[in-house]
């Protein structure tokens, strides 16, 4: 018998497949800088995600909703203009509902992309950071519940969510674009609030560097289905705490938007070498 969780699942394959049968190889997740990544995609066909039957929809200012299915270079790719986060009050299984979907559409990599607070005392607002782990127990697990077995395992292994083929091909074309890379673990709290200073000197303790409101459970959801993750994160300010300045949102949308140039031109290149992965 097929959950209500992988039914909802197969409508929304079917809706998107009566607009289009385009096949991507990579999936793409534009956090806060890359909200206008898609006008460099040659764009094959476009779906909002209204227009998916039982898709959940961003409220977050700033984030678009829609599917954009297109090449960068000669890769084929889809991108998520615009997440889910679980401090909207949708349920987990609707906020990783999008990362399953690219994948039933064909995506084997997933790309993601957000912005973080800087809770490494060595980094700047502004910095790019690549994923190289993640702690993820503060939202919920998206595999609680019945294992959905159309899309893997029961106990999924998860000692490299962050594939290190795809890590070593970002930082190649980090060099090569003499772009600064940190590299770090992230983590996912829920929100919608910022984090108090106390809980950033906790996350400093576990080993975070960056934290943030998003992407952990995309991975673990991905990582279920077998497909290859990276993620880099702009962080975009220092996290609670550590500069006498309160955070805000727009602080948050004018740092990504500064460094979104360069932020851009590192994805663009890293999924370009993607295409040339056997």
């Amino acid at each position: 018998m097929q959950s209500t969780v992988y039914e909802k699942l197969k409508k929304c394959e079917s809706c998107i497949r009566r607009i289009t049968d385009f096949t991507p190889r990579v999936a793409m997740v534009l956090g806060s800088g890359l909200g206008d990544y898609a006008d460099t995609i040659r764009v094959v066909a476009q779906v909002q995600y209204g227009d998916i039957e039982g898709f959940p929809v961003s409220t977050v200012p700033g984030h678009d909703g829609r599917f954009i299915f297109g090449y960068v270079g000669d890769v084929p790719v889809v991108c998520m203009k615009g997440r889910v986060h679980y401090y909207e009050g949708y349920d987990i299984s609707d906020v990783v509902l999008p990362i399953r979907l690219m994948k039933l559409l064909g995506a084997e990599i997933l790309f993601l992309t957000n912005a973080s607070g800087g809770v490494n005392t060595s980094f700047h607002a502004g910095d790019l950071m690549l994923i190289t782990d993640q702690i993820s127990c503060f939202a919920p697990n998206p595999l609680i519940g019945a294992n959905i077995e159309e899309l893997g395992t029961r106990f999924p292994d998860m000692s490299h969510v962050y594939d290190l083929g795809l890590q070593e091909i970002i930082k190649t074309a980090a060099r090569e674009q003499h772009v600064f890379l940190q590299q770090g673990v992230y983590a996912q709290l829920t929100g919608p609030s910022f984090e108090t200073p106390a809980e950033i000197r906790m996350l400093r303790t576990l080993g975070c560097d960056a934290v943030g409101m998003s992407t952990a459970v995309e991975a673990v959801a991905a990582a279920h289905m077998g497909m290859r993750i990276c993620g880099i994160s702009c962080v975009c300010n220092l996290a609670a705490g550590m500069t006498a300045s309160p955070l805000s949102h727009k602080e948050v949308q004018e740092a990504a938007d500064k460094a979104a140039p360069v932020f851009k031109n590192l994805v663009t290149e890293s999924v370009k070498r993607f295409g040339e992965i056997q």
